[in-house]
């Protein structure tokens, strides 16, 4: 393992800001001098995860995980600690002297480097394979697709043979051993030992990452037969929930948002038709993760699912995501067509073009979903269906955002104003005094109002709520019998309360 002496680990730490490396890839709050966000190491609704710039250190409250600058690299981009050091070191321009590798962290350093070479290795020998006799079939797929031979290229397309060992041997035949093969994520060994190609008579998609290298492969496959798609499964280059299909062109484009698609052909529809922008998610669930790599390049994008069932729930699932990770996100109808790639070919690039300026806020279309669920001509359904709207909107931690969306909502569907803003206050009163009873029940005392202080948002939750207990005295009792004084921040907000 290279060794870097205290003075350079100083000198990098000094220079290296914590909340500008985590806040690049974890959309982060403030409150007090901590700043929180969702975090990036466990699924979880509320955010629980912490850095003190002051301390230049992070913790989740949710998982355990914390420590330093160098500890977040290490787990986040699975670097050993001196991959960390140079990484920062690169970042903030700090030369490091020269050293070498040894031992454990060599072999990692050259498996990882074995691994990008087989991946290339065998984008080179799918590339070849299409453009000569035995890729016809593949070829006439994707000609069938109207795919230009730039845009083949582009995307360094090729195809795999029907037989099942043919990548496996020609791999062997370029003195790959066994042992990294299994590696690699493109063959199956059976329990003899026997290895097969994971990928045969497929068209072959390269996956690759921000920088252009080859980390992995979707398949499609030719005729009949399942899965239709598939891809490679996650290898010490390759995370599918941190991967974004077309990333490595679309970081380039001029526009000043994203394309975000359901698969493969889309993204590569839309690159042709000229929306160098549009990336997909490698068809997995939308996670934190992607949210944190588009969040590195854009504060916008657009959604560009299928307008079937299917595409509708997962961009009602990227959503929230999205909100959470503070990317402005907005909704691309495809109505009468199915989906990107089958618009294009029948209206036209400009007619795309102009669902883009008429796409639809994100929230919003959500909330217009929502409402069909009800009949808004029954007083009971429409009363219930303004308090499922007030609760959305607490989904919105600052202020003037909640404000915007709460008009917007009202004016759309014709609510009255002050009523919304009523039913909007007591339910988040409702919510913080509940969090609160839960606390209690637990048994929580002091550890109780020590967890009620570290809620992210609690200056302003608390704010929100001594605001609302002043307009609306008659939930004073209510609130007076499980919170007292203590239960707020020291300064302002306790010598209000």
């Amino acid at each position: 393992m290279p060794y870097y002496s205290d003075e350079v680990v100083e000198e990098i730490q000094s220079r290296s800001d914590i909340l500008d490396v985590i806040g690049s890839v974890v959309h982060l709050k403030r409150s007090g001098n901590t700043y929180f966000g969702l975090c990036p190491f466990h699924n979880e609704k509320t955010p629980s995860f912490s850095v003190t710039p002051g301390k230049q250190m992070f913790y989740c409250f949710g998982c355990g995980k914390g420590g330093d600058v160098f500890r977040f690299l290490m787990e986040y981009e699975h670097l050993t600690y001196p991959e960390s050091i140079e990484r920062l070191a690169q970042r903030y321009n700090v030369p490091l002297p020269e050293t070498s590798y040894s031992g454990e962290e060599k072999q990692r350093h050259t498996k990882k480097q074995k691994l990008l070479e087989i991946n290339k290795e065998a984008a080179k020998y799918y590339y070849r394979l299409l453009r000569s006799e035995r890729g016809k079939r593949a070829w006439a797929y994707f000609k069938g697709r109207e795919l230009s031979d730039e845009t083949m290229k582009q995307f360094g397309l090729g195809c795999c043979e029907n037989h099942r060992d043919d990548l496996y041997r020609y791999m062997k035949s370029r003195g790959y051993e066994d042992g990294i093969l299994r590696e690699c994520g493109l063959f199956v060994y059976t329990a003899d030992g026997r290895a097969r190609d994971k990928f045969w008579d497929r068209a072959m998609f390269p996956i690759m990452d921000p920088n252009g290298k080859v980390i992995a492969f979707g398949g499609r496959v030719m005729g009949e037969g399942e899965p239709k798609y598939l891809n490679s499964p996650e290898t010490d280059i390759f995370y599918k929930s941190r991967t974004l299909y077309g990333l490595h062109l679309a970081k380039r484009t001029r526009r000043d948002y994203f394309i975000l698609c359901e698969g493969y052909m889309d993204v590569i529809a839309l690159h042709q038709a000229g929306f160098d922008c549009a990336v997909a998610s490698l068809g997995t669930a939308f996670t934190e993760g992607h949210a944190g790599i588009i969040r590195r390049y854009k504060k916008q994008v657009y959604l560009c699912f299928d307008s079937d069932g299917a595409g509708i729930r997962a961009a009602e699932r990227a959503r929230p995501i999205f909100q959470e990770a503070g990317i402005a996100a907005k909704v691309i109808h495809l109505s009468p067509h199915k989906d990107p790639d089958e618009f294009i070919k029948a209206l036209g690039r400009d007619a795309f073009e102009q669902r883009i300026e008429e796409a639809e806020n994100a929230f919003l279309f959500h909330i217009q979903l929502l409402s069909e669920k009800f009949d808004l001509s029954d007083p009971a359904e429409k009363t219930a269906f303004q308090n499922q709207v007030a609760q959305e909107l607490l989904g919105f931690a600052e202020e003037n955002e909640r404000d915007n969306y709460l008009e917007a909502v009202c004016r759309r569907f014709s609510i009255a104003m002050e009523m919304m803003r009523r039913l909007l206050a007591k339910r988040a009163m409702d919510g913080h005094l509940e969090t609160a009873k839960k606390l209690r029940d637990k048994g929580y005392n002091v550890e109780g109002k020590q967890a009620l202080r570290r809620t992210p948002a609690e200056g302003k939750a608390q704010r929100m709520l001594l605001t609302w207990l002043s307009e609306e005295p008659q939930f004073y009792e209510q609130a007076a019998a499980l919170l007292s004084e203590d239960d707020f921040q020291e300064g302002q907000l306790r010598r209000a309360a």
